[in-house]
């Protein structure tokens, strides 16, 4: 498995599906439940810097509010992260946010020492047996599909 690879066909997939919505509709309600198409790029962008907690922490160990957060409680993370934190933010900024945050990641797998990608156990707290291309694969770019999805299915209500 390429972890670049597999970041940016995720990320290419859902930017191409943000296309398809239009402007006028990004903020409207019910794309995943009661989220708007904005709120899920909000989402998406406080997952990617979860995520550059992770990697910057396999390097060299520093705190991960974050990933704890997340971890603690996800239901509590998201609804902190996207209807507290973002709430108040345009489609806009919460777009640059998410491009700028999968920028660093993808900075940061490039940068990650040889083989860290592939040792299993490097993210315990994933599981033992896991990897940090088993995160991205699974956390992350099936993530960014499954909204990708949503997202379609959404879009097809203003046909």
């Amino acid at each position: 498995m390429h972890a670049s690879d597999v970041l940016m066909y995720g990320h290419f997939t859902f930017m191409r599906t943000l296309d398809l919505v239009p402007a006028d509709q990004r903020t409207t309600s019910g794309a995943v439940g009661y989220w708007s198409v904005k709120d899920l790029v909000a989402h998406l962008a406080s997952f990617e810097l979860v995520l550059v907690e992770v990697l910057q922490d396999v390097v060299t160990p520093c705190p991960t509010p974050l990933r704890d957060a997340l971890k603690a409680d996800g239901q509590a993370f998201n609804d902190h992260q996207v209807d507290e934190l973002r709430n108040g933010w345009t489609y806009e900024r919460c777009l640059e946010e998410y491009l700028a945050a999968h920028e660093q990641v993808r900075g940061l797998v490039s940068d990650l020492p040889a083989g860290l990608l592939q040792r299993t156990g490097a993210i315990p707290w994933y599981g033992a047996q896991y990897d940090l291309e088993d995160l991205i694969a699974y956390q992350y770019y099936g993530h960014k599909r499954e909204h990708s999805g949503q997202v379609q299915t959404f879009r097809d209500r203003f046909r």
